[in-house]
C-alpha cells in the first residue's frame, strides 16, 4: 500500500484589532486584515481502488469555516511557495458539491538547483472569491511500483502536470492526473483519483514490467475530454505530438487511431521552415464554444519585436477540431515584460530570460491567463501569476478566436490597481531594470541593477540544513503546516536587491482613487541602506524626460542602519485613477547597491 502525506492549510478568523493596529502602526487607513492561520495536517492513507480513508465530514466542517489572508496581487500565492507551470480548472467543491472552487495545477521548484520538485501540490480558491488561496496539500508522489516495491526513496522527479474530468460508467466524477514523471520507464504516467485534490494514484502499469506505465505521452502533457466523451492528450518538446486517447485507459492512443506528429510547426522546423507557430513546450487545450485553443510555449525568431529569440512567451491557435489544423492566433504573454518605446524600440522591463507555461481559465463570466514569472537569479524558482484577458470567439466552420495579449503587471486578481494603503513586499515589481541590462549564463541570470530575492520559509540555518531537498520528506511541510499564517510577511518575504545608481524598479498598477483629494500622503519604504545615495519616486514613467511625474525623493546614507524610510508625496493627492508607480536610484558609487527595499506602502 502506498502512503501519501498529505498537508492542508486551514486559516481561520481572528479579531480585527490584533491585525489592525499592525497594519496601522505604518499604513493608516490600510484595511486590515482579517485572519489568522488554523492549519490542519491530514494523513491521508489511500488503498490502490483509490479509496480515501479519512473523516469527510471533519474536514467538510473545516473547509466550511476556513480561510487565508486575503491575497490577490501577482504572484498570488505566498513568496515561499514556487508554484510553476499553472493549469486553472474550475471544478466541483468535492465537500460542497453546490460550489465551485479554482485550482491550479502545477510542478513544484523546490530542488533549488534544478527544475520542479518531486512532488505536486495544488492550491485552490472559491470561484466567487480569488483572494482567498488555499494549500490543498500533495496530490502525487512516485515512489513505488505497481507491486508495492520501492523505486526510489525521494520519488521520480515531477514537471508540468495537467489534468481532466470525466465520468465513470456510474456517472461518478473521476480525475485523470497526468504528472510529467521524469524517468524513461514511467514517463508515460497517468494517475487517477474521484477528489480534483488528490492524492492520485497510477492506473496505467504495464503488465509485464511493474516499473514501467503504457502509452505513448510524453514530455508537458495536456488532456482533454469533449462534450460528446471522446478524449484527447497532447505532449512535446521541440515537436508537438497528439493523439485520441482510448477512454478505457485515458493513457493510450483510442484502438485504430495514431499519433499525430508535429501538429503544428515545431522551432526549429527544417521542412517547411514555418516562423510562425514555433512550438516549443507547455501544451495546453482548451474549447471555447465550438473552437478547440491549443496553448503553447514559443520561441520567438530572433529580431521578432525588436527582441532576442525567447521561449518565455505563451502563444495560441485554433480549429474546428480537436486534432487540428490550426490556425496561429497570437501571443497570450511575453514574460519579459516588452515594452514599446516612444521611439519605436522596444526593451524588456523584467527579466529578459527564462520560461513560462500555463493557460486560461473563465472564472464567473471573467477570462484569466495564468502563467509564471522568473524570480531571482536562476530558473528555479518560478513563481504563479495571473493577468485579465478578453476572448472572442465567432462560431461556425469560418470562425475565429481573438485573445488579447496579456499585460505583465503586479495586479494579479487587482484589477482595479493595488491598495496605496496595503503594505507590499516590494518583489512584487513587475518592472525591474538595470543600468547596463542584463546578461544570461544559464541557468543563472547577472544583473547590473534591481532584482527579485529569493526567501524560503527556512531561516537561513535550516537552509544549509536542507539546501537539497531532495527528498519531499525533507520539504518543510511540518515547517509550513506551523506557520500562524503563510501570507504573513515574516515567511512571505521578496525584497529587491542590489539597487544599483540607474537601477528602476516599479509597479503597473496602483489604484490612486483611493488616495485621490488625501493631503498629508508618504511613501513609506522598509530599506536596508548599504552604499547609500538617492531614491527618486515616479509617477507613470520612471523619468521626467520619459514624461513621468516626479512625486518625492530622499537620500539613503551608507551604513545607515535598517529603517523606515518617509517620502512626501502630496503631489499624489491630485491623480486619481490607475497609475504606475516607479523608483529610481541615482548618486551612489557605481554598480554598489543603494539600499535593499523590503516592504512599501502609503500612509
Amino acid at each position: 500500500m502506498l502512503k501519501m502525506l498529505r498537508r492542508d492549510f486551514f486559516i481561520s478568523k481572528c479579531t480585527a484589532a490584533t491585525l489592525f493596529f499592525s497594519n496601522f502602526v505604518k499604513c493608516s487607513d490600510a484595511p486590515p486584515f482579517w485572519y489568522a492561520a488554523t492549519i490542519a495536517a491530514l494523513n491521508t492513507e489511500f488503498t490502490k481502488n483509490n479509496t480515501i480513508i479519512m473523516k469527510k465530514a471533519i474536514l467538510s466542517t473545516i473547509l466550511a469555516t476556513a480561510a487565508l489572508t486575503a491575497t490577490a496581487q501577482n504572484p498570488y500565492l505566498p513568496l515561499w511557495e514556487f508554484i510553476p507551470d499553472g493549469e486553472p480548472y474550475v471544478f466541483d467543491d468535492p465537500d460542497h458539491p453546490d460550489k465551485k472552487r479554482v485550482y491550479i495545477y502545477g510542478s513544484h521548484d523546490v530542488l533549488r538547483e534544478y527544475y520542479c520538485g518531486r512532488d505536486q501540490v495544488v492550491w485552490s480558491a472559491p470561484v466567487d472569491d480569488l483572494t482567498q488561496w488555499r494549500f490543498d496539500g500533495v496530490i502525487f508522489r512516485l515512489t513505488h511500483d505497481r507491486d508495492g516495491n520501492l523505486i526510489n526513496k525521494d520519488g521520480d522527479v515531477l514537471y508540468a502536470p495537467d489534468v481532466c474530468e470525466t465520468r465513470d460508467d456510474s456517472g461518478r466524477r473521476v480525475y485523470y492526473l497526468y504528472p510529467n514523471v521524469q524517468s524513461d520507464e514511467r514517463g508515460s504516467a497517468v494517475a487517477r483519483n474521484y477528489r480534483p485534490d488528490g492524492p492520485f494514484e497510477v492506473c496505467n502499469w504495464s503488465s509485464d514490467n511493474p516499473r514501467r506505465t503504457v502509452g505513448p505521452i510524453a514530455f508537458d502533457p495536456a488532456a482533454f475530454v469533449d462534450d460528446d466523451g471522446r478524449a484527447y492528450a497532447y505532449w512535446g518538446f521541440g515537436r508537438s505530438m497528439a493523439c485520441e486517447l482510448d477512454p478505457a485507459t485515458m493513457a493510450t492512443p483510442k484502438p485504430g487511431t495514431s499519433v499525430v506528429e508535429d501538429m503544428i510547426t515545431g522551432f526549429q522546423d527544417s521542412v517547411t521552415f514555418n516562423k510562425i507557430y514555433r512550438f516549443f513546450e507547455a501544451s495546453s487545450i482548451r474549447k471555447i464554444k465550438d473552437k478547440y485553443v491549443f496553448i503553447y510555449s514559443r520561441f520567438t525568431n530572433e529580431g521578432e519585436d525588436g527582441l532576442p529569440m525567447s521561449n518565455y512567451t505563451l502563444a495560441y491557435c485554433y480549429s474546428n477540431s480537436p486534432l487540428g489544423p490550426w490556425t496561429y492566433g497570437g501571443t497570450l504573454i511575453d514574460g519579459r515584460g516588452k515594452e514599446h518605446r516612444p521611439d519605436g524600440t522596444t526593451v524588456a522591463t523584467a527579466c529578459p530570460y527564462g520560461n513560462t507555461h500555463g493557460s486560461i481559465c473563465e472564472i464567473n463570466g471573467k477570462w484569466w491567463l495564468f502563467y509564471h514569472r522568473q524570480c531571482g537569479t536562476t530558473e528555479y524558482n518560478r513563481q504563479a501569476v495571473v493577468a485579465p484577458i478578453n476572448v472572442e470567439v465567432m462560431e461556425g466552420q469560418n470562425g475565429y478566436v481573438r485573445i488579447s495579449e496579456a499585460e505583465f503587471t503586479s495586479e494579479g486578481f487587482k484589477t482595479e490597481g493595488l491598495d496605496p494603503y496595503q503594505e507590499y513586499q516590494a518583489g512584487i515589481a513587475c518592472y525591474f531594470t538595470g543600468p547596463e541590462g542584463a546578461r544570461q549564463e544559464y541557468p543563472y541570470v547577472h544583473y547590473s541593477g534591481s532584482h527579485s530575492e529569493v526567501n524560503y520559509v527556512f531561516s537561513k540555518k535550516e537552509q544549509v540544513i536542507n539546501q537539497k531537498w531532495q527528498s519531499p520528506a525533507n520539504y518543510p511541510y511540518e515547517k509550513i503546516k506551523s506557520l500562524p499564517d503563510p501570507y504573513d510577511k515574516k515567511y512571505s518575504l521578496c525584497p529587491m536587491v542590489n539597487n544599483t545608481p540607474g537601477s528602476v524598479f516599479g509597479y503597473k498598477y496602483y489604484n490612486f482613487s483611493l488616495t485621490y483629494g488625501k493631503k498629508n500622503l508618504s511613501l513609506l519604504l522598509d530599506i536596508v541602506p548599504e552604499h547609500g545615495g538617492t531614491i527618486d519616486v515616479f509617477l507613470d514613467r520612471p523619468s521626467e524626460q520619459e514624461g513621468g511625474v516626479l512625486l518625492a525623493s530622499a537620500t539613503v546614507k551608507s551604513g545607515a542602519k535598517p529603517h523606515t524610510l518617509t517620502l512626501a508625496t502630496d503631489r499624489l493627492q491630485h491623480y486619481n485613477g490607475k497609475h504606475a508607480l516607479f523608483l529610481r536610484f541615482r548618486d551612489g558609487e557605481k554598480g554598489k547597491s543603494v539600499c535593499r527595499v523590503n516592504t512599501l506602502c502609503f500612509k
